[in-house]
């Protein structure tokens, strides 16, 4: 039978057979994640930090931008580090710029839940419908879920216009 130590040391560097030839499996284990935790725990560090400050310039595509920080998410999870769906899709609109905000409104609004691929295609798809519109604001229509209360909203000519407001 194959003992399981000598196998690891066949794996290893030389310098690393070296300083681990006389101990067990176990111990090697050991001592091994002590050498590279303190590595680990700086790349998780540095790795979430550039996700955070993760923000998409405005005109760069945001295509690019998006998988640039799932590639981020996807180093924490390998880390021993997953992030929530909730939490990484909050990161991912946050770092978006400014003429993504109707969109994001929109999004938040009609509470939608989708992975990191769907919404990177909605981004997709918004950013060629305002590169098609200009700069124009696009309004994303759904069916409110909440109740309908009347507000009333003065013109500035004195005459009063009801409107309906949808309290979530």
């Amino acid at each position: 039978m194959l003992d399981v130590g000598c196998l690891m040391l066949a794996t290893m560097t030389p310098e690393h057979q070296k300083q681990h030839e006389d101990m067990v499996a176990y111990e090697m284990i050991q001592n091994l994640k002590e050498i590279y935790e303190v590595q680990a725990r700086q790349e998780k560090y540095e790795t979430s930090k550039a996700l955070f400050q993760c923000k998409m310039s405005e005109g760069f595509p945001v295509g690019a931008h998006v998988i640039k920080m799932m590639g981020y998410i996807q180093t924490l999870e390998k880390l021993g580090f997953p992030l929530k769906d909730e939490l990484t899709t909050d990161v991912v609109l946050q770092s978006l710029p400014d003429s993504f905000n109707q969109f994001v409104l929109n999004f938040n609004m009609n509470e939608i839940n989708k992975t990191l691929p769907q919404l990177l295609g909605m981004l997709r798809t918004a950013e060629g419908n305002m590169k098609k519109n200009g700069s124009k604001s696009i309004l994303m229509v759904c069916e409110a879920k909440g109740k309908r209360k009347k507000v009333a909203k003065s013109k500035g000519n004195g005459k009063t216009k009801l409107l309906r407001a949808i309290t979530l």
